[in-house]
């Protein structure tokens, strides 16, 4: 029951900390047009012959745009059940013809994230402009769509996805020590430190993720004691089993 409790008291600190939705305008026909107008620019570019960096930042460019489209798009699932609007439909059809692919996940009832382009971005240019962002995103992303309710039941998760993403935390962190959104990023990795000290591969590797885990929750506590995510981290490290066990 204490399992239950606490997984369900961290999903509900997590999103109370995620970040709100940007504020935006319905999609008008004429948003829709602008954002058509736009994924084709960065298309042609992806498709040309351009220099890498060039063609990184489009492909991170395009990855912004289908966030934004996403969100829109989520914000109608849920006051809706479904999208509304004729230039709605028409925005993710047209994007479909481009292959660009913008699909509701069943389990999720939304959008998930597109997270081809940023992975394309970081691909063409690992020391890009963007690359920092990019990696953020690709983090941001993967976590809050692996899961329904609680973030340390998530779903299908393999154990090589697992490291991709903590080596991706780990670099962004290395890489980004003065980025506006480190916060939200060392969270997310603490998460993925207890996912892994739970479900590591045999007791070696899950004692010494417990640990990465639980020094990571001081270090957050020490460099954000006035942060709401403090709560999710007290309660994260709940689930960890006693030490020496």
């Amino acid at each position: 029951m204490r399992a239950i409790l606490s997984g369900a008291a961290l999903a509900a600190l997590l999103w109370l900390c995620s970040a709100c939705a940007s504020a935006h305008d319905l999609i008008t026909a004429e948003a829709a047009e602008r954002y058509l107008a736009q994924a084709d620019r960065h298309l042609a570019v992806l498709k040309s012959k351009d220099a890498l960096p060039l063609r990184a930042e489009a492909s991170y460019a395009l990855g912004r745009l289908l966030d934004e489209v996403r969100d829109l798009l989520n914000r109608d699932l849920a006051a809706h059940g479904r999208l509304q609007g004729l230039p709605t439909e028409y925005l993710v059809g047209a994007l479909q013809r481009r292959e660009v692919r913008l699909q509701v996940d069943p389990d999720l009832g939304r959008y998930p994230a597109n997270l081809r382009y940023y992975r394309d971005a970081l691909a063409l240019a690992p020391d890009g402009v963007h690359a920092g962002d990019a990696e953020l995103r690709l983090l941001q992303g993967y976590f809050y769509d692996s899961f329904t309710d609680d973030p340390l039941q998530p779903r299908a998760q393999s154990w090589r996805r697992l490291q991709e993403q903590i080596l991706t935390g780990e670099r962004f962190l290395h890489r980004n020590p003065q980025h506006a959104e480190r916060e939200e990023a060392e969270f997310i990795l603490a998460v993925h430190y207890v996912q892994a000290a739970r479900s590591g591969p045999d007791s070696t590797t899950r004692f010494a993720y417990a640990e990465r885990a639980r020094r990571s929750a001081a270090d957050f506590r020490a460099r954000h004691p006035d942060s709401m995510r403090v709560a999710a981290i007290d309660v994260l490290m709940e689930s960890l089993p006693a030490r020496g066990r």
